[in-house]
């Protein structure tokens, strides 16, 4: 096991040197003071752990590892502290190696095997048979209602994270892929209560488990440290809701050779667009695809009426309402329907409906247009 160390106190990097020095089957192959020495080392040399000073001049011990994993992502990281409570903390929540200075030999010895085995279930999975061999085939990944990304042709599953912010900012990389977004934008929408450099700490260990969790998708997720922010960008990944919004665009109008088609495509629409996630950041685009999906139910439905076939038009109107109740428009198209076919009863009962929604929910009754068509109808109905 080949190891590397960084400390800017001397004496404490011999002292860590002396301990490690007791395990066998390892080789210190680098140890340094100064940080960009230490960088310069790693990325040029093979290296199986490093051992990191948190407190370092000029920069943070964990922003200096989110650095070297970006190159080097299987790369075992063992951060050091001589105090920091709040580091502490950080590192038991999120799972991460860390030591308390001084190194005490027992300690080690359990980081030292936790690695060992690590590195031994590595090469394991080395010489088995990748079932996602680097960019050799696009998947498919559903951002609909819940994430869930194809691990196996045709079968899909969550994504596991180790915490919810992982997940939170996984995914807001994601809905921005492609664009830059900056690290305080990230801590200030993921950490708000904690002062800066708590928010960057949190911020940078966060990132090292998102890569760690990405990491059997090889260059599929590319993402990448640049200037004072990060860069998500997708290769070979098909997401749904892209996918979907692309379709219905190129779509040619609804008609009796493109209907099937309609069919097929909306029956992609799962869900919306994050929909089990309260991200307020995702609400705009949730909201953009819901009413290109409501545009087109419309589309789909008027067609159906305009050819006679009314019970597929109350479908389509019916799903639109059972989804999302507050559009008054398709109670209103419902209600229409049924009058078309007869179906009074029907027609009082979703008036009736449609009056409890607003009422429970927004305390407002229905617009005058609906009420006054309902109001005339019901005249000219009297039974």
């Amino acid at each position: 096991m080949k190891i590397v160390l960084l400390d800017d106190e001397k004496l404490a990097l011999n002292y860590l040197e002396h301990q490690l020095q007791k395990i066998a089957n390892i080789e210190i192959v680098g140890k340094f003071i100064d940080p960009q020495a230490f960088i310069d080392f790693i990325l040029e040399h093979e290296a199986d752990v490093v051992f990191l000073d948190i407190h370092l001049p000029e920069i943070n011990g964990i922003e200096l590892a989110e650095r070297i994993l970006e190159s080097k992502p299987k790369l075992n990281v063992v951060f050091c502290t001589a105090y920091d409570g709040y580091a502490i903390k950080a590192f038991e929540l999120n799972a991460l190696d860390y030591l308390m200075k001084p190194v005490g030999g027992e300690r080690l010895a359990i980081t030292m095997q936790r690695i060992q085995e690590r590195l031994e279930a590595a090469a394991g999975l080395a010489v088995q048979t990748d079932p996602l061999p680097a960019k050799a085939r696009t998947i498919q990944m559903k951002m609909f209602q819940q994430v869930m990304i194809e691990s196996e042709p045709n079968h899909f599953t969550p994504l596991r994270w180790r915490t919810s912010k992982a997940q939170e900012l996984f995914l807001y990389l994601l809905h921005n892929r492609g664009h830059l977004v900056r690290k305080s934008v990230l801590a200030e929408l993921l950490w708000p209560e904690y002062d800066p450099n708590k928010a960057y700490s949190q911020l940078y260990t966060t990132i090292y488990h998102i890569r760690k969790t990405l990491e059997p998708f090889h260059d599929r997720f590319q993402l990448t440290n640049a200037a004072d922010g990060y860069l998500l960008q997708l290769e070979h990944i098909q997401l749904d809701a892209e996918e979907w919004e692309t379709l219905i665009q190129k779509q040619r109008p609804v008609s009796e050779d493109t209907i099937a088609e309609y069919e097929r495509m909306m029956g992609l629409y799962i869900g919306d667009y994050l929909e089990e996630y309260e991200y307020l950041w995702a609400e705009n685009e949730r909201f953009r695809l819901r009413m290109l999906w409501i545009r087109t139910m419309f589309q789909m439905a008027e067609w159906y009426a305009a050819h006679d076939q009314q019970e597929k038009a109350v479908e389509k109107y019916q799903e639109v309402c059972n989804r999302h109740p507050q559009v008054e428009e398709a109670h209103y198209a419902l209600m229409k329907a049924y009058a078309a076919m007869d179906s009074h009863l029907m027609v009082h009962r979703q008036y009736r409906m449609l009056t409890a929604i607003l009422k429970e929910e927004m305390n407002v009754a229905p617009s005058p247009v609906i009420s006054e068509w309902y109001q005339k109808w019901s005249q000219e109905n009297k039974e």
